[in-house]
């Protein structure tokens, strides 16, 4: 080798020194479950893959419970496909949890995440906050209070979803029944002033607008947008605060791409992440970040206490008492 060809060589190899490493970034694939609506899917593996250009995302949409049916049954045949989770609700975050199903992601920066968004052993992370209140109907009297939808003025006049059906309900129904301000009784003074539950939100949101209902117990996010839009109701935030969902997303211990399945982690709880939420009609779980039209900041906003491990534990005998009261 020629000494031009040394020297050209060296400086090779010290500039190579200088650039990033590609090896230390997320590539590959990565296989995501979601439960998330098909737009929101398309829109958050497109921003993810376009923040980490050498990973490709293969995905699965359907509803949690059909997602966990399905994991299930991988897990039973110990081929369990996905790395990451991206589903509706903590509780079924929970109970993976539980299983010893979940890795955790020390390094994940939960920072701009309220307290309660997440768990504390880091093992899932919400990732944007959807909370369950009051929709009113613009003839009807505006509740400030969960106890004011059960005055006589709205008998036969309120419809929910039901827990049996609805991640959301499910905590809903579980954390007011575990504070002693509300408990069982509070679902029992409901079902006697002739409050009737259905299988989802989105019933629940039509009953109001259409005027067949007053009240509705709904996810905020359906009320909003369309008040937005000029629909006769009116969306409330109840002074003893709200339930709430948060899209939680995790990793599985069996995941084969760890590295990536760490990035997407990172990259949803990330400002950019986070802001994501946003663009696409939900409440950021960052403070900064501007909420959706309609929508109160977040420091605003009151979030009722939820065990959502006592809630997982609960679970089955607050559906079996609901459906006492409300029907199955």
């Amino acid at each position: 080798m020629t000494v031009r060809l040394m020297l050209a060589a060296s400086m090779a190899a010290a500039l190579a020194c200088l650039l990033p490493n590609a090896d230390a970034q997320a590539q590959g694939k990565l296989v995501l479950y979601t439960s998330q609506p098909q737009g929101d899917a398309e829109q958050t593996v497109a921003a993810f893959e376009k923040a980490n250009p050498g990973v490709k995302v293969e995905w699965v949409r359907n509803g949690t419970s059909q997602l966990m049916n399905k994991l299930e049954a991988e897990f039973t045949a110990g081929a369990p496909v996905p790395d990451v989770l991206l589903i509706a609700d903590a509780m079924s975050m929970e109970t993976l949890k539980g299983q010893g199903r979940l890795a955790a992601h020390a390094d994940a920066k939960t920072g701009a995440l309220p307290a309660g968004t997440f768990d504390k052993d880091k093992t899932y992370f919400g990732t944007k906050l959807i909370t369950t209140g009051i929709v009113a109907h613009k003839s009807a009297k505006l509740p400030a209070s969960w106890n004011d939808i059960l005055a006589p003025e709205a008998k036969g006049k309120v419809t929910m979803p039901s827990p049996l059906y609805s991640g959301a309900a499910a905590i809903h129904v579980g954390t007011l029944t575990a504070d002693k301000a509300f408990g069982w009784a509070y679902f029992d003074k409901l079902a006697k002033n002739g409050a009737v539950a259905v299988r989802g939100n989105g019933d629940v949101f039509k009953a109001v607008a259409s005027g067949e209902k007053l009240y509705g117990v709904v996810v905020d996010f359906l009320a909003l947008r369309e008040q937005v839009k000029g629909s006769p109701v009116t969306f409330v935030f109840p002074k003893e605060g709200v339930t709430a969902v948060t899209e939680p997303v995790a990793i599985l211990k069996t995941a084969k791409n760890m590295k990536e399945a760490k990035a997407f982690v990172d990259f949803l709880l990330s400002e950019a992440g986070l802001a994501l939420a946003g663009s696409q009609g939900y409440l950021s779980l960052d403070a900064k970040a501007t909420p959706p039209a309609g929508f109160p900041k977040l420091d605003q906003i009151k979030l009722m206490n939820s065990d959502i491990a006592g809630i997982v534990k609960a679970d089955q005998d607050n559906k079996k008492k609901f459906a006492d009261l409300f029907g199955g």
